[in-house]
């Protein structure tokens, strides 16, 4: 496989040195409960695809490309990772400090943008269209993950991240609350459904799309997952606690697989131990924690994809990771 991308154009020189494991199973991957083994591949381990990069966000897998887009929302630009040849180049530059990442009912990119502060859609000849960019006349805050619903509908959060100063985009004064939203497949109308959360971050369906779940990235006293029953025209009712971290761990991005099982960005950056916190935390459907993927780095966000949609990619800090699983993604 070529060597990992180090210090890649307008980017940074932080690469992050990475063995991996010469023994199976791969201790990375922490097995906390007995139920995780079905989905453990003994003979897979955790491999660094590149690095490089300053902050780490958005996968979204192309398997008509055998591609993986991602962002570097500092370096402002999307990354493209090729299975074929294990490279990574360049896909877009500028992006707008993009952050998330989804693809419509039609495959089409769906992005969230920090700097301008809304959701587009790329279309098949590469144009951009913008799908939202304010709620009742005022601007959004800046969107920043996305999730696309089988009827068509798109969701996203918009917490202030990107508005908090120039690393993720450029600051400037919230005018709405940070709230989750739904576009309308059917008109476009812009939707707000979720306007109680702490920064939303994370949001993904169960594989019926009968549940949302959404992280809450600055709940108090810890961060959690809520989870939402799903009814007619997106409306949300019997809001729950899903999972609650319980401690100075916290939750990024999500993907769920075909058994229901939440696959959450995981990390710290308090205590003593907080390196142990960082990658990978896997929840049962009913909110038990069975496994976590230990990286090196704090994990951001995650998606599955490969030929069998199998292979779980981990945007983490400055680089990317992958680890073969025996499940696959919910579509």
């Amino acid at each position: 496989m070529p060597a990992p991308l180090y210090a890649p154009p307008f980017g940074s020189d932080v690469g992050v040195a990475f063995t991996p494991s010469n023994r199976y199973p791969d201790p990375r991957v922490e097995v906390l409960d007995e139920s995780f083994l079905k989905l453990r591949l003994y003979s897979a381990s955790v491999e660094q695809l590149a690095t490089g990069l300053r902050w780490a966000e958005g996968p979204v897998w192309f398997g008509d490309g055998r591609y993986l887009l991602f962002s570097d929302i500092p370096n402002n630009r999307i990354l493209r990772w090729d299975e074929t040849s294990g490279l990574t180049s360049v896909f877009r530059w500028p992006s707008n400090n993009a952050n998330g990442h989804a693809r419509d009912r039609q495959g089409r990119l769906l992005g969230c943008e920090h700097l301008t502060r809304r959701v587009t859609r790329t279309e098949y000849d590469g144009s951009i269209t913008v799908l939202a960019e304010r709620w009742q006349g005022k601007r959004l805050n800046s969107p920043n993950d996305i999730v696309c619903a089988r009827d068509g509908s798109i969701w996203f959060t918009d917490p202030l991240f990107g508005i908090a100063g120039h690393w993720e985009g450029e600051p400037a004064a919230s005018e709405t609350p940070w709230a989750v939203y739904r576009i309308d497949p059917r008109d476009g109308e812009l939707q707000r459904v979720i306007d109680d959360l702490a920064a939303p971050n994370g949001l993904a369906f169960s594989p019926d799309e009968k549940i949302l779940y959404v992280v809450e990235s600055r709940g108090v006293p810890h961060r959690k997952i809520w989870a939402y029953e799903v009814g007619a025209g997106g409306a949300l009712a019997n809001k729950r606690l899903f999972v609650d971290a319980d401690g100075p761990g916290a939750y990024d991005g999500i993907k769920v697989d075909v058994s229901g099982h939440v696959w959450c960005g995981f990390g710290s950056s308090t205590g003593t131990d907080a390196d142990q916190l960082d990658g990978v935390r896997v929840y049962s459907p009913a909110g038990r924690d069975v496994a976590h993927i230990h990286l090196p780095e704090r994990c951001a966000n995650l998606c599955f994809g490969g030929a069998k949609n199998n292979r779980l990619f981990m945007a983490a800090s400055h680089s990317l990771y992958a680890l073969y699983v025996n499940t696959t993604g919910a579509v």
